[in-house]
């Protein structure tokens, strides 16, 4: 006979808890959801494009934020807000452990609704745990029923947001609603709807144990300077350990002239936990850093009068009596990358052209000597307007003499908000020199419409024998 060796899960059902870390926690929940249900509806007006905030249109290539539009061409800016976020990532957890998670996931927030939703339903957690354990009566399909649907509708809403910011959100409802959304539409929200309800509702700290890799690799980030939930083991336990209130064991002096700990064993941070863990036991990968325990500790150490502080946001070193050290080579590092990052990201949004130049030599041939002894050159161009008004522009050369340029019907042409145009241009020179091989000149595009739109230029090199 073999020993099981997959241990069947154990449900865990929190206990709920008041205090400043749980009203913080309320607040960044509700602000959370406010943003991200709300924002796709948000109406924003243009002089061209869409009346939405915020609005991902794949079909016209353009992301719409606000008063930024943000065009292909422009995907770097993707690339620096990753970095930005991937350092700011590996800063938090330095400093302040894994204060992301417990705060900000997007699993936290929506388990935490989901028990909400569990609470209200069927009441706190005794009453949970008596629900579950029950037989199959009326009232515990009802209460399960009820539960799943609620849970279930909350998912719904969440993939129909998500859904609502890759197209015009009032007229996507709708089509949804009436059967004319495209598939696609019907595809992610359903996709989302299930993912929201499986993560949030049925796996819940699973997903953060087994599934999420931040989880396993956090510990690497963290020192023993990191800000941790911690259990201070030395005031809590004391030479002969923790022990229940009895006779002769209430007041802490009492306690502290037996060498028992100032915990009472009550149990209450272990109930609190989103992922089943007793924080008495040590710094443990589970935890999420949510606070909840340090919460529950407080109200017991206030209810009996002792300090609080017993479970607290702490370091190792602090616990040791050591001081904690911020300034370090690695938390500098972090935050000078990540304000070097934004930086650049910040200036070259501000300060990018609302038109956009691009000049590629065709090399194949590099030049052509034509039948009246001139050499042409041949270049591919591409002009994109990146304003939000249509405008006209002419296409000229500088810095080269006894050269004529030839696009076409092309040197004058207009272009609307967000479009773009590619040109075949080919560049005759009449003057041979025996001097310079390649040269350089000037493409200029200037706008015929404002003069506040600044004058583009792009170096080129003309090739000759």
């Amino acid at each position: 006979m073999t020993d099981n060796l997959i241990q069947k899960r154990i449900p865990v059902i929190p206990r709920s808890v008041e205090g400043q870390f749980r009203t913080l926690k309320h607040g960044i929940l509700f602000f959370a959801y406010a943003v991200y249900f709300m924002l796709p509806w948000l109406r924003w007006e243009r002089d061209n494009g869409p009346e939405q905030a915020v609005l991902f249109d794949i079909v016209g290539r353009k992301f719409y934020l606000f008063d930024l539009t943000v065009y292909p061409q422009d995907i770097f800016w993707l690339a620096g807000f990753l970095i930005i976020a991937a350092f700011l990532l590996f800063f938090v957890t330095g400093v302040a452990g894994r204060v992301f998670c417990g705060y900000f996931c997007f699993q936290t927030l929506w388990t935490d609704v989901y028990v909400m939703i569990e609470h209200l339903v069927q009441g706190e957690r005794n009453a949970r745990i008596k629900l579950l354990n029950s037989p199959n009566t009326a009232e515990k399909i009802i209460k399960l029923t009820l539960t799943k649907l609620l849970w279930l509708m909350v998912a719904f809403f969440t993939g129909l947001a998500f859904t609502a910011y890759w197209g015009d959100s009032l007229q996507l409802t709708k089509d949804f609603f009436t059967g004319n959304a495209p598939f696609p539409a019907y595809a992610t929200t359903f996709f989302l709807m299930t993912t929201t309800f499986v993560m949030a509702g049925l796996a819940r700290e699973q997903v953060c144990t087994y599934m999420c890799p931040y989880s396993r690799f956090q510990g690497v980030m963290f020192d023993q300077d990191t800000l941790i939930v911690a259990y201070d083991e030395a005031r809590g336990e004391r030479d002969n350990g923790r022990i229940k209130p009895a006779k002769g064991l209430l007041k802490q002096e009492e306690r502290q002239n037996k060498k028992h700990g100032d915990c009472i064993d009550c149990g209450y941070c272990v109930q609190v936990c989103p992922v089943g863990i007793d924080i008495r036991n040590g710094m443990q990968y589970q935890c999420i850093s949510c606070a909840l325990c340090i919460d529950a500790c407080d109200t017991i150490m206030d209810s009996i009068k002792y300090p609080r502080g017993l479970i607290r946001y702490s370091s190792e070193h602090e616990l040791h009596g050591s001081k904690r050290r911020w300034y370090k080579p690695k938390n500098l590092g972090y935050a000078i990358s990540i304000t070097l990052v934004t930086g650049l990201l910040a200036w070259s949004i501000v300060s990018r052209t609302v038109t956009e130049l691009t000049v590629n030599k065709i090399r194949q041939p590099l030049y052509v000597r034509l039948s009246d002894g001139s050499i042409q050159n041949r270049y591919e161009l591409k002009i994109v307007n990146k304003s939000a008004h249509g405008q006209s522009y002419k296409l000229s050369m500088e810095k080269i003499r006894h050269a004529e340029l030839d696009v076409g019907h092309f040197t004058k042409f207009t272009l609307k908000p967000g479009e773009s145009v590619n040109l075949q241009a080919a560049v005759k020179h009449t003057k041979i020199s025996d001097e310079d091989k390649q040269f350089k000149f000037n493409f200029v595009v200037e706008s015929l419409n404002s003069t506040d739109i600044p004058t583009i230029k792009h170096t080129a090199v003309f090739s000759q024998p």
